[in-house]
């Protein structure tokens, strides 16, 4: 029978090395596992240091950009108004002043032309019929 006390040495180290290489994969594995929980014990806790302090402040600013927005907004509408009105005013200040210049102009025209049509009969002359009359002096 052939001597089989090599063959077994060699399954003896395989199979030691077998049960290695198991506890080194188990090992990789729970470290990896210990590394993933500190990471994520760092990341959270770097949240509660950083991130969340600073979105309380970005809130915060987002809150008085808000308000401010809003009085913004409210002073521009009331600027509109104001605006508004004040055209409005003036529309209605320039009419009046025209219809009254319009008025004083036609009265001064109504006495020029009554004092002209007044002299015109006493010198006795008829300018409506004279054609070679000017049509400014008509006036």
């Amino acid at each position: 029978m052939p001597d089989l006390s090599t063959t077994n040495l060699f399954l003896g180290i395989m199979a030691v090395v077998s049960v290695l290489e198991a506890l080194v994969v188990i090992g990789l594995g729970v470290g990896g596992f210990l590394a993933y929980r500190r990471v994520m014990q760092l990341v959270n806790d770097l949240e509660t240091r950083q991130v969340e302090p600073l979105r309380k402040k970005v809130e915060t600013i987002l809150a008085d950009v808000q308000a401010i927005t809003a009085r913004v907004t409210q002073q521009t509408e009331r600027v509109d108004h104001a605006i508004s009105g004040t055209i409005d005013r003036v529309d209605e200040t320039a009419e009046r002043v025209k219809d009254s210049v319009v008025d004083k102009v036609n009265s001064a025209v109504g006495v020029v032309r009554g004092v002209r049509a007044a002299i015109m009969a006493v010198l006795g002359v008829d300018s409506r019929h004279d054609p070679s009359a000017p049509a400014a002096e008509r006036l």
